[in-house]
């Protein structure tokens, strides 16, 4: 299974007055890694679903922030 979540090494210029971010990283939607709806596909109750805004597990991305070092 892949990763949703990515990073990259930005650069970083020499003459940069900003102290850099060593390593900065972003969300890729489920949808991306699935691409079509395979039959059988577990899903959540109606009320799991409202509150996570699909039906089905695999397509469910959360919105968190990955932490490196005390950074974000």
């Amino acid at each position: 299974m892949y990763s949703q979540f990515k990073s990259y090494y930005p650069y970083i210029s020499p003459f940069d007055p900003c102290p850099p971010i060593r390593v900065k990283f972003y969300n890729t939607p489920p949808q991306l890694y699935i691409h079509f709806q395979p039959p059988g596909l577990p899903q959540y109750s109606p009320y799991e679903a409202l509150k996570r805004g699909t039906l089905w597990p695999s397509l469910f991305g959360p919105y968190e922030s990955k932490d490196v070092e005390g950074e974000r």
